[in-house]
C-alpha cells in the first residue's frame, strides 16, 4: 500500500517516523511526504521534511494553505493509495480529498463527535475534563466530520499537564495507526458514520484566552496553566507593564476570609506566591518567568 504524508506539528514527526518503520516490515510504501516551511500559529510545529528527507523519501515543502497547486501535483505525481494527514491544522479541498482510493485519513485529539475544532488537548484541561479521545478518520470538507476509521479514549488525571497529555495521546495513537493500517492494506477497515446531532466545535483560542484573571477561582487557574504549559505558550499576567509567563501553579486547600480581594498576595516565601483568587481560593505561582520580585500585600 502507497502511503502520502502530510504533516507539521510535533505529533506529526512521531507518526511519520512509525509509518517509516512500517515500510521495512509491512506491505507499506511511504511515497511521498508534504510538509509546511513554517507555521504561524502552531507552538508544536515541527518541520518533518528533514526526518523524509534524512530516509530518501520525497518532499514537497508548502507555506501556509493546505490546497495549494504543487502539493496537489505533487501528491497525484506519487500516486498515493492513501493519504495520512497528521497535524495540519487546516482543511483540505476536494482535489487533494479525491486523489487516494482509500482516502485522506485525518486526526483528532478528542472523542469525536463530541469536541471537534480548534485546540481540543488546550481545551479539555482548560475546562477540567477528566477524559479525551484519540480518533482518526475519513476526511471530508468539512472540520473533524468525516466517518470514524479508529477510536480510542484517553483518561485525563486530576493534575495532568499538557505535556503529559500529549505524550499519553501520541502513545495511544500509534498503536492505532500501526493496526489500522494493517486493516487498510487488507482492505479490511471498517468505518463509523458520525452523529453530527451528537457534535459540538471549539473554537481557536486567541492570547486573550490566556490571560489570568485573578476574580477566576483558582480551580479555574490552574486549569489554565496545566493546559497551556509547555509544549505551548503559558498562561500569562501583567503586573507593572510587564508580561509574566505561568508555567506551574498548585491551589491552596486553606480557604481564605472572604473580605480579601482577588490577586492580593498572602504569602512570599522561596520564590512561590500566593495569590488571592475568586471566593475563599487561593493559588500558588510556583513556577514563573521571569522571576516575580513581588511583597506580601501587593496586588497583582
Amino acid at each position: 500500500m502507497r502511503i502520502g504524508f502530510m504533516g507539521s506539528v510535533e505529533f506529526s514527526e512521531h507518526a511519520l517516523r512509525l509509518i517509516l518503520e512500517l515500510s521495512n516490515t509491512e506491505d507499506v510504501q511511504l511515497v511521498g511526504v508534504v510538509a509546511k516551511t513554517k507555521s504561524k500559529f502552531n507552538s508544536d510545529f515541527v518541520d518533518i521534511g528533514k526526518v523524509a528527507r534524512s530516509a530518501g523519501v520525497d518532499v514537497e515543502k508548502v507555506h501556509y494553505y493546505s490546497n495549494s497547486k504543487e502539493a496537489e501535483e505533487f501528491l497525484r505525481k506519487v500516486k498515493p493509495d492513501v493519504i495520512y494527514c497528521f497535524g495540519w491544522s487546516s482543511i483540505l479541498g476536494k482535489g487533494i480529498l479525491s486523489i487516494p482510493k482509500k482516502g485522506v485519513i485525518g486526526f483528532h485529539p478528542a472523542k469525536l463527535p463530541a469536541n471537534r475544532g480548534r485546540h481540543p488537548l488546550v481545551w479539555a484541561l482548560t475546562l477540567g475534563l477528566t477524559e479525551t479521545g484519540s480518533t482518526f478518520f475519513q476526511m471530508d470538507t468539512d472540520a473533524d466530520s468525516g466517518p470514524i476509521i479508529s477510536q480510542k479514549t484517553v483518561p485525563i488525571a486530576p493534575n495532568e499537564v499538557a505535556r503529559t497529555l500529549y505524550d499519553k495521546v501520541v502513545a495511544v495513537a500509534m498503536e492505532q495507526i500501526r493496526v489500522f493500517t494493517r486493516e487498510l492494506v487488507a482492505d479490511f477497515e471498517v468505518l463509523k458514520v458520525q452523529n453530527s446531532s451528537h457534535a459540538n466545535s471549539w473554537r481557536k483560542r486567541t492570547i486573550e484566552d490566556g490571560l489570568i484573571d485573578w476574580r477566576m477561582s483558582a480551580d479555574s487557574i490552574h486549569n489554565l496553566v496545566r493546559a497551556l504549559s509547555e509544549p505551548y505558550v503559558g498562561a500569562i499576567f501583567m503586573f507593572e507593564g510587564h508580561r509574566y509567563t505561568v508555567w506551574a501553579t498548585s491551589v491552596e486547600d486553606k480557604e481564605v476570609a472572604p473580605n480579601i480581594e482577588p490577586g492580593k498576595i498572602l504569602n512570599n516565601r522561596k520564590n512561590r506566591v500566593l495569590v488571592k483568587c475568586a471566593g475563599l481560593s487561593s493559588i500558588w505561582l510556583v513556577l514563573v518567568e521571569p522571576e516575580l520580585i513581588i511583597e506580601n500585600g501587593d496586588y497583582l
